[in-house]
């Protein structure tokens, strides 16, 4: 008991909240030491609790490069073949192995995404044991047991998601007989044990524990960053859909649970709120979701389950989605990274488009020249992008190309202080995560050009519907799942980066969705809505291309690859194309990689408790 509480004491200290500023929640300032006798009252649970809420922070303690969060850059964008690693070849030779897909059960990357997921799971499990021993003398017992079922059950998800169902889960009375308990992942018979049904409980208990907001006064109340009913209901969704997927029939598939998620999802949609309680939406402008200064950012409806941040002292990078990923070379441009987490040549041409505003086909964006080369010039090779190519205008929101305005940090024109090593992983920057200079000591501290107190969309109402338009497509009805697909295709009309004066051109947005053009881009975007599907594989591709403009560089691409059961079918042919970039840097991706391979140290250490997962045995 000592060791839990004093060990959740310390991840108190070590945490950077996740609050807005006027919060309180989160805010506490850790004390040297914490007695037990300090902790087990309701002040002090709480306090146990907010760390506990702190595993959501992108930056943990043990897992500096953010590859043990809940972004998943590493493994949804950069394995899932939408970026590369960035930097210099050797630079995070763990990370590289992941990019080029020489990655075995001994990468440490994979070994502290695991870790994470249990270190979240200790957390979650000494808060509801603290609660168990106060009993009725703790005053809002049951939403406290909510929360933490809640944080529990994301990370038991996000273990599922990267290592498949057959993962240890740690009850309550396994913690209690042993902080860190001998739990396998198979029976006595070596079969593997499944844990859908464990992590479904806990959701379920989640959403009816918890407010469906935190207005009004009281516990918890006006503290934003709590979890709610609404956001258990997304994530259980969201399980549903890996559960019902059949790909890996060793996973235990349930392809029932569709049905499941469609009933969640529509109820999401038609009557879920956030947490301030207002009613689920698509913000007007695509861009205001990712900055700060927009109103629309945090709490504008979008933000489904959302991970709330807050900065205060004098840290450095610490609350930032992707810190040490920033543009950039160290100290260049003042923009202070070192140039990882860059988008692949494959994923810039997935956003052209064609006279209709609608995407190509694979072959044939792969077909185009690459929208941004290295050109010879009298004053030597530089970058340069072809803006006169149609393309669908979040390109812009989502990545950084040279030639256009970076947020507020001026317009790239040369590779100096952008990208460090194009040779290594191209000419593209990641932007979609990064704050505006304006931030800076606003929402950001001074000195932490990475960092931000923007909240980290890890659900958006964007992805329910595309999930709910998916269920659709499963049930035949193709004319439902288009008008949903086209829901968030009209948002993407309405906003576009502008040009400016350092700009090198002037174009135009052809707004086909509303029938008018509209000057002064800083590309030519063209964006409209699809009139029909003639079939359901018609349908499943142009679903599967939305969530990818949609949802890129938010760490969903592998993830989603996987269960629909097409990333060695998918990655193969992209080695091929971003291959020929970049010469005998990939190798061909695992025929059967529908998951990443439990750590080979667990497996060691574990002495028969655990049988690696069947993708990698």
């Amino acid at each position: 008991m000592k060791k839990a509480i004093l060990y959740s004491a310390i991840a108190l200290a070590t945490s950077f909240g996740m609050s807005s500023c006027g919060d309180s929640f989160l805010l506490i300032d850790p004390a040297g030491s914490v007695s037990e006798g300090t902790l087990t009252t309701e002040e002090g649970i709480d306090m146990v609790l907010t760390g506990a809420y702190s595993s959501f922070n992108s930056m943990t303690q043990t897992a500096w490069m953010g590859y043990g969060s809940l972004f998943n850059f590493v493994y949804g964008d950069v394995v899932g073949g939408d970026a590369n690693k960035g930097s210099t070849a050797g630079d995070q030779p763990d990370w590289t192995q992941l990019e080029t897909f020489t990655f075995s059960a001994s990468n440490g990357y994979i070994a502290g995404k695991w870790s994470s997921v249990y270190e979240a799971v200790k957390r979650a499990n000494n808060v509801l044991k603290m609660a168990e021993d106060m009993g009725d003398a703790l005053p809002n017992r049951a939403v406290i047991e909510a929360q933490a079922k809640f944080i529990k059950a994301v990370w038991m998800f996000e273990g599922i998601k990267m290592f498949g169902a057959a993962i240890p889960y740690i009850t309550l009375e396994d913690y209690k007989a042993n902080t860190d308990p001998a739990i396998g992942n198979i029976d006595e018979s070596g079969n593997y044990i499944y844990v859908w049904d464990k992590v479904e409980a806990d959701l379920r208990d989640a959403i009816n524990g918890l407010p469906a907001t935190w207005t009004g006064s009281g516990y918890g109340l006006g503290q934003y960053g709590r979890a709610t009913s609404w956001m258990a209901k997304a994530v259980l969704a969201k399980l549903y859909m890996y559960w019902a997927s059949p790909y890996n029939g060793n996973m235990s598939s349930n392809s029932a649970k569709m049905s499941e998620a469609k009933s969640l999802l529509a109820d999401i949609i038609n009557s879920g709120v956030d947490a301030k309680g207002k009613k689920y939406q698509l913000i007007q402008n695509y861009g205001d979701l990712f900055d700060a200064n927009s109103p629309d950012c945090d709490w504008g409806g979008e933000g489904v389950f959302d991970v709330q941040l807050t900065i205060s002292g004098t840290q450095t990078d610490t609350n930032a989605i992707a810190s040490n990923p920033a543009i950039g070379q160290a100290g260049a441009s003042g923009l202070g990274g070192w140039g990882f987490y860059q988008p692949t040549y494959d994923f810039a041409n997935s956003f052209i488009v064609d006279a209709n505003g609608l995407p190509l086909s694979t072959a044939a964006y792969r077909a185009q020249p690459r929208l941004t080369q290295m050109v010879s010039t009298s004053a030597g090779d530089i970058p340069q992008t072809d803006l006169t190519v149609a393309v669908d205008p979040r390109i812009d929101f989502t990545m950084g190309r040279f030639n256009v305005p970076f947020l507020d940090y001026g317009t790239p024109v040369a590779v100096n202080g952008w990208v460090r090593d194009p040779n290594n992983a191209g000419l593209y920057m990641n932007k979609k995560n990064l704050p505006y200079i304006s931030d800076r000591g606003s929402t950001s501290v001074s000195t932490a050009v990475a960092s931000s107190a923007k909240n980290y969309h890890v659900i958006r109402f964007a992805d329910i519907l595309l999930l709910y338009a998916e269920c659709l497509i499963n049930d035949g009805d193709l004319d439902g799942a288009k008008n949903y697909i086209n829901q968030v295709r009209a948002r993407a009309a309405n906003d576009f980066v502008k040009a400016n004066a350092t700009t090198v051109g002037s174009y135009t947005m052809d707004d086909k969705v509303n029938g008018k053009s509209v000057a002064g881009a800083a590309g030519n975007y063209r964006v409209g809505l699809y009139t029909s599907f003639s079939s359901k594989e018609e349908a499943i591709t142009a679903l599967r291309a939305e969530r990818r403009a949609e949802l890129g560089m938010e760490g969903h691409r592998w993830f989603d690859l996987a269960r629909w059961g097409v990333a060695a079918d998918v990655l193969n042919d992209y080695v091929s194309y971003e291959g020929q970039f970049f010469p005998n840097k990939y190798s061909n991706y695992g025929k059967n990689w529908v998951m990443f391979p439990i750590p080979h140290n667990e497996i060691v250490t574990a002495m028969g408790r655990f049988k690696q997962n069947a993708d990698w045995q």
